[in-house]
């Protein structure tokens, strides 16, 4: 602004000069410019100014003379928070709005009996679930029964603070979390076994302040639940221990069905949307290990859309994950959980998910559940994941068709 006035307040022999100047040409024109008369009549400041203008026509525009630098690229902060909208002749610039929550998005508020059930239990027993911490939005319909009339939720061990900040998760933060409880393990195959269910589903928050990440908690919960309750399979999701394979390899031999650890987003997107200590590639070695240790484990994984992936990359993403001999994936909506969590870049259409349930299926993997309210753990792929184990292990399996519709 300073070097901008000054040019119209110089000598005519320096009107001509640009208005963007190097540091040292601008201490020469501050020296000249002392020497104005400041009694110029305004009909020759006029002047100049017109001059200034027709100067200026044969290099830059009418608005980059008033607003240098209008032109410049934005940074993606910037672009995520203004945009340009046209009212008449009139250009005005607001903050940009996340896009309207469309229908297939829209659930019901939870309620009924099993819900209101599960819900006293967990407290009586102080057990945290992600269904409430991740704010799922399917945890009426999971809880409540839904169509399967069987009750589902997600138990989250090892409390409810993550000593990791993910810019998508809604779980708190927090460097030093409190101590584990040690009869976590006892209280969650009770409440398990009280529940009455076929399949359930444990996973946690990350533990980077313990040396083995939580890993020995988590065997000693998958233990436990099948002392109890024999019958009833086990999917884990769990963190990826730092990258320690180690740890890995003590829950992949814990007596458990299924080994899930998700990678969230596309390689490109992962320094943006996950914990800088969380990695594309060091998820994918997770779920590589598991199979090294355990050949016949079914591996799972999870991708959220929406958060500003290209096609091409989740092509490639997907093709990563069938060189890791994945078995299962889920592709589901990315939805903000606060205001102070990463935007949502679009809002992914059914038929989209549709075409890459289509895609991850003729690569081969053996289910892939996609759909806008598909989260990692997802009641029809429970279903599916289970006849399989049913299957291995000579069981009878049920015959009712998983729906693609609801999720957990």
């Amino acid at each position: 602004m300073f070097a901008r006035t000054l040019a119209l307040t110089t000598k005519p022999s320096f009107v001509t000069m640009p208005v963007r100047v190097s540091a040292g040409v601008m201490n020469q024109v501050r020296h000249h410019a002392s020497t104005v008369n400041d009694s110029t009549s305004s009909g020759s400041r006029l002047s100049q100014l017109k001059s200034r203008l027709a100067a200026e026509e044969a290099s830059a525009s009418l608005d980059e003379f008033i607003n240098p630098g209008l032109n410049q690229k934005l940074t993606a902060e910037e672009a995520l928070e203004l945009r340009e909208t046209v009212v008449g002749t009139k250009v005005k610039t607001t903050k940009l709005k996340q896009p309207r929550l469309p229908s297939w998005l829209k659930t019901d508020i939870p309620a009924g009996q099993n819900f209101g059930k599960i819900k006293k239990d967990l407290r009586g027993l102080k057990l945290h679930t992600v269904c409430e911490e991740a704010r799922c939005p399917n945890i009426g319909d999971c809880w409540g029964g839904g169509e399967h009339q069987t009750a589902t939720a997600t138990i989250m061990l090892m409390g409810d603070e993550c000593t990791r900040g993910c810019r998508f998760c809604s779980v708190k933060t927090n460097r030093a979390p409190k101590p584990l409880d040690p009869h976590e393990p006892e209280h969650t195959a009770e409440a398990i076994k009280r529940w009455g269910l076929d399949y359930v589903v444990l996973t946690s928050v990350d533990r980077d302040d313990m040396p083995d990440g939580g890993s020995s908690h988590f065997a000693e919960t998958i233990s436990k639940i099948k002392l109890k309750a024999p019958h009833i399979l086990v999917e884990c999701l769990t963190g990826d221990f730092g990258g320690s394979l180690d740890c890995v390899k003590t829950v992949a031999l814990s007596g458990l069905d299924v080994y899930a650890h998700n990678i969230e987003t596309v390689e490109a997107l992962t320094p943006y949307v996950r914990d800088r200590r969380a990695g594309f590639r060091q998820s994918l070695s997770v779920l590589k290990h598991v199979k090294a240790v355990k050949p016949d484990m079914i591996t799972k994984t999870s991708i959220m859309l929406g958060c500003g992936e290209t096609d091409d990359e989740v092509l490639e993403t997907l093709k990563e994950l069938r060189k890791a001999d994945v078995d299962c994936v889920t592709l589901g909506q990315y939805m903000r959980p606060t205001k102070r969590h990463m935007k949502v870049h679009e809002y992914v259409t059914p038929e989209k998910f549709k075409h890459w349930e289509t895609q991850g299926m003729a690569m081969g993997f053996k289910y892939v559940a996609s759909g806008p309210l598909v989260r990692s753990s997802y009641k029809a792929g429970e279903f599916f994941i289970s006849n399989i184990l049913k299957k291995r292990k000579g069981l009878p399996v049920s015959s009712m068709e998983p729906s693609t519709e609801k999720t957990a």
